[in-house]
């Protein structure tokens, strides 16, 4: 999936005796957004921003051991150990004697030819990790200005981490208009640097340069085009946060001192064994206990609360990217967890008087965001028309920020429907669901629009549901409303397999409980998403309901 962007300069940070200037060079292919401001709390940016940073360079996947040298030796050695397994005979040995030789006289001269090519190859591999670090990356930040708050976001290399940072216009004097929008900002290694400089006695201007947009059109030297060939998994990721973070969860309460200790735990240990995990103890009236495993450490946050209503227990893997929020913990003033469940994502807010740092983590490290965790499926999949889907999209690009209630209020429509209509436009990169403030907001991810005939069955799962319901699969059909919701059984033809499914639905229609009989529900419970027959039975299910309202 190709992306392309057109800046005009580069993003530069100044530094003179009048104080320091950051310019961001946006996207001038896009809708102008600018914004001039005086920034009035110099750490938090810094140290917030810095993060960011971190997050974007981050990639903690499993680094394979490079084994090619050794295969070519051992592919060089198969012949001469056959050739000594043949030669039994004594007059054979000489001659063997000789080949090796000869061998060893080829191999040592292709090592003399090829070390001045692996030699530059190491240096242009070291220069442009110094000195270019950008060319490593996938993607620049996105940036959004709206009427109250500045967001950035990225996402990490391996694509198992995203962040946000979002300040509030209290946390800048502002010079002259800004336009609202989103575009993407022209940010590269050097710019890290240059943040690290940012202090408190000298004055910081944050610039989204809107010269570029004023350019007469033609040929200009000034102006950078790049075209990314983006991976669909990336695209995916952002979509499956925005999805993740508008699921219930666990929230818990944390002092800034409570994460610096889990910090502080993760520095001075490294485990060589499974499992890695965090397990978090929550037990109603009493305060969260922390479990480091496998060393068996407990920290238990006195200053803490949490929201369980009985005791359970909750275990987060990928533990080591909570290190990217440890400069976080000087600056921040409250820190708030918002846990999905055991192995699910987990979200981490830090947060002062107008900022908020948002990290989002995968169940764990090796499972990124987009190919094993389709948490647009648990969200409610209510049929919306055309119409109504553009009318609450309207409604929300008026006031750029709404909840999915206050959106039903002003339309007239049924919670669960606008529910729906935002969770389509999630999925279509144009919304974004802010944890943080507890609503939904504009965000154009892409200037244009975003395939979804490519990305809608991104799971094979969904589209494997879709066609048993449309070959009428799912047979003895039973749906039952309670209090709760709605509690959905089915039993589903698949092959030569029938399989009984069961599944709960909340009164915001969202799956809250499942199960099925299948292998894959059997390996990975929920961990991965609802498997298809579950998904095909809530099609079922709706598409009934649907008929019988009709």
């Amino acid at each position: 999936m190709q992306f392309e962007y057109r800046y005009y300069g580069e993003s530069q940070v100044r530094h003179d005796d009048q104080g320091t200037g950051i310019s961001f060079a946006p996207d001038t292919l896009r809708q102008p957004v600018h914004f001039v401001a005086d920034i009035s709390r110099h750490l938090p940016f810094r140290e917030a921003i810095s993060a960011l940073h971190d997050v974007v360079v981050s990639d903690l996947r499993t680094k394979q051991r490079d084994v090619s040298a050794y295969k070519a030796w051992l592919a060089g050695q198969e012949q001469v150990m056959l050739a000594e397994f043949m030669a039994q005979a004594s007059s054979l040995r000489g001659q063997v004697e000789a080949l090796s030789q000869q061998i060893a006289e080829v191999r040592t001269q292709r090592v003399a030819m090829q070390a001045p090519y692996l030699k530059a190859k190491q240096r242009y591999f070291n220069h442009i990790y110094q000195h270019n670090r950008d060319l490593w990356f996938v993607l620049d930040p996105v940036i959004t200005v709206h009427p109250d708050r500045v967001f950035f976001e990225c996402f990490s290399q391996d694509e198992s981490t995203y962040a946000n940072f979002s300040c509030g216009h209290e946390m800048f004097s502002h010079h002259g208009d800004f336009a609202c929008g989103t575009t993407n900002i022209d940010y590269s290694a050097p710019l890290y640097a240059e943040f690290q400089k940012i202090r408190q006695y000298k004055p910081t201007r944050l610039t989204v340069e809107p010269a570029g947009f004023t350019v007469q059109t033609g040929v200009d030297d000034g102006f950078v085009e790049e075209k990314i060939d983006l991976p669909e998994s990336w695209v995916r990721g952002f979509l499956q946060v925005s999805a993740a973070m508008a699921l219930p969860g666990r929230r818990l309460q944390l002092h800034p001192m409570d994460l610096h200790n889990f910090c502080l735990i993760l520095r001075w240990r490294k485990e060589r064994v499974g499992p890695r995990s965090i397990r978090f103890e929550l037990v109603p009236g009493q305060p969260v206990k922390a479990v480091f495993e496998p060393w068996g450490q407990e920290v238990v946050c006195l200053r803490s609360s949490h929201d369980a209503p009985a005791a359970e227990s909750i275990r987060i893997w990928g533990r080591r990217r909570l290190l990217t929020l440890e400069r976080l913990t000087g600056v921040a003033e409250r820190v708030q967890v918002h846990l999905l469940g055991t192995g699910l994502p987990s979200f981490w807010m830090v947060s002062g008087a107008d900022w908020q740092y948002t990290l989002g983590l995968s169940g764990w490290t090796a499972n990124d965001w987009s190919r094993n965790g389709q948490f647009d499926l648990f969200g409610p999949r209510q049929q919306v028309d055309t119409a109504t889907q553009a009318q609450v999209f309207q409604a929300l690009a008026s006031d750029y920020k709404a909840t999915a209630a206050q959106l039903g209020l002003r339309l007239g429509l049924q919670p669960s429907l606008v529910e729906s209509s935002l969770l389509a436009y999630t999925q279509a990169g144009r919304v974004v669901y802010d944890l943080a403030d507890g609503c939904y907001r504009l965000r154009e991810l892409s200037r244009e629009p975003l395939p979804l005939e490519r990305l809608r069955f991104c799971n094979e799962r969904e589209e494997q549901a879709s066609q048993l319901v449309s070959r009428g699969k799912v047979k003895g059909l039973s749906i039952s409303a309670s209090d709760a919701g709605r509690q959905i059984s089915a039993q589903l033809q698949d092959g030569d397999r029938r399989h009984g499914v069961t599944l709960q639905i909340d009164l915001d229609e969202r799956m809250a409980a499942a199960r099925c009989d299948c292998d894959y529900y059997v390996h990975n419970k929920l961990y991965r998403g609802p498997c298809a027959h579950i998904l095909a039975a809530r099609m079922a299910a709706d598409l009934q309901a649907r008929q019988q309202r009709g």
